[in-house]
């Protein structure tokens, strides 16, 4: 099934019903206009000068590559995305007032690119329960369109207690109950919760233009949650070093919401 999207979504609580229940929200043109080509610029930065693969390094082997001299947040428009005024009412909504950023990620993937198999991002060490509520924005920053493949969603699994590769045996396998994300405009934003099962589906011979995705993670406070970078006080300190948190969200860089970091496998 295909998602039926509205054109101009209100924010309001009928939209977070709709996240509460089915773990998901999709926000078509959510972005600026004005934001789109310096994000895309940016992400041309951070993949063909090697800043990309200098983070995946230093993710893998800490101890070989150490922090990196430069962070995704750091890149001008990249930390204005971060807290994007109505991306950060939205997450009020959604988190409640207090909130915290977790970690951005952003790529260029060429058409027909591989997918990612059936996965969920919530960070828990063990998985134990979903009483706070961690999301991930996507945000495509040239759209979704079908020869670009698409993103796969399962409805309703962000309340399942299970492990991220519970449904990795299946790779990109189309499931009854999914729901398929992939007709977008430019600016588009898909707001998930990380307990959501989804996949990346790839568009095999696709001769259409790259898709530019930056995902950026925040998590509700009142717990201390696992980073997934292990330079992350770096991050978050170069963030309040920017000021990004606009003097109005004092918990959005503030280390005491998270754990030490434990590795757990390859960045994703």
């Amino acid at each position: 099934m295909r998602e039926h999207i509205s054109p101009e979504p209100e924010l309001d609580g009928s939209l977070l019903e709709q996240f509460g229940e089915r773990g998901y929200l999709v926000l078509p043109g959510f972005l600026p206009s004005g934001s789109l080509d310096p994000l895309e610029r940016e992400v041309d930065l951070w993949v063909d000068t090697g800043l990309r693969q200098k983070s995946i390094d230093a993710c893998r082997k800490p101890e070989v590559y150490g922090t990196p001299d430069v962070v995704e947040i750091q890149l001008e428009a990249h930390g204005e995305l971060a807290t994007h005024p109505p991306l950060m009412a939205l997450l009020s909504g959604v988190l409640g007032p207090s909130f915290v950023f977790h970690h951005m990620h952003c790529d260029r993937r060429a058409p027909g690119a591989p997918g990612k198999g059936w996965h969920h991002d919530y960070e828990q060490l063990p998985q134990r329960g979903r009483e706070r509520v961690m999301v991930h924005a996507l945000h495509y920053i040239g759209g979704l369109r079908p020869e670009m493949g698409g993103l796969a969603v399962l409805p309703g699994s962000h309340r399942e207690i299970a492990e991220k590769t519970a449904r990795a045996h299946l790779g990109t396998r189309r499931l009854p109950s999914e729901v398929v994300i992939d007709d977008l405009p430019a600016g588009s934003t898909v707001v998930i919760h990380s307990a959501l099962f989804h996949a990346r589906r790839s568009a095999p011979g696709a001769t259409g233009g790259p898709r530019y995705m930056i995902d950026a993670s925040y998590c509700q406070t009142g717990t201390r949650w696992p980073p997934v970078k292990p330079y992350w006080r770096h991050v978050l300190a170069t963030a309040r070093g920017l000021g990004l948190d606009r003097g109005r969200w004092p918990d959005l860089f503030d280390e005491r919401h998270f754990t030490e970091y434990e590795a757990t496998g390859p960045e994703a």
